[in-house]
């Protein structure tokens, strides 16, 4: 599960560096390759995020990371059937919690990038395609490279992720099955109050830096 919130973490900091920086009509694995250079690139170089500096980690990634994820989109998609019967206030909240949980996520892993890189395959699909699935590997230190592949879909003239697949996992459909068994349970707003606990307890902990 470590490896994965890694993976997950280098797959979305991909996206989320030189926003205003993309060049119109730019592809979306042309995208992808040069952001996620950037990023890695810069985990390595930066002490701070090396050492855990939570404060410059989180500041990168709420200032980086929403211009390219669409979180209302991955969050009505983790909550199936379920966010229909939300009312408008709890798809807000629901969305805000969701979305602070996987910044939690992204910047815990952030801090442990040390010597990964990414490979990216070519890319199968047509120029009027409006979702595409952009397939790459990670080669981590030790052990096999490892699958990880993105989906996104055209928003105005760029892109935005919706969802990310790990060893063969996709996040929204991993995190589908507990959203069903927390709103059977004890609803949305069951739902919207455990998410809230555990985001107050990945905020009390420290990062741990990268070995």
């Amino acid at each position: 599960m470590k490896l994965i919130k890694q993976l997950i973490a280098i797959a979305t900091m991909a996206l989320a560096t030189s926003a205003v920086a993309a060049p119109a009509g730019e592809a979306p694995d042309a995208l992808v390759k040069r952001i996620s250079n950037d990023v890695i690139d810069t985990a390595k170089a930066d002490k701070d995020i090396q050492s855990g500096n939570q404060k410059k980690i989180m500041d990168l990634v709420e200032s980086k990371i929403l211009p390219y994820v669409d979180f209302q989109r991955m969050t009505s998609a983790a909550a199936g059937k379920n966010w229909r019967d939300a009312t408008p206030e709890q798809q807000k909240q629901l969305t805000a919690e969701f979305r602070t949980l996987l910044i939690f996520t992204y910047s815990g892993a952030l801090s442990q990038i040390k010597n990964e890189t990414v490979e990216f395959k070519p890319l199968r699909a047509d120029p009027a395609d409006q979702e595409v699935e952009v397939r790459s590997v990670v080669n981590v230190t030790r052990g096999e490279p490892i699958t990880l592949n993105y989906r996104l879909v055209k928003a105005g003239a760029g892109w935005k992720i919706i969802d990310i697949n790990v060893l063969g996992a996709w996040l929204v459909e991993t995190y589908k099955g507990s959203f069903a068994t927390q709103i059977s349970k004890n609803g949305i707003d069951g739902l919207i109050k455990e998410l809230s606990e555990r985001n107050k307890k990945l905020a009390s902990k420290p990062l741990k830096p990268a070995k």
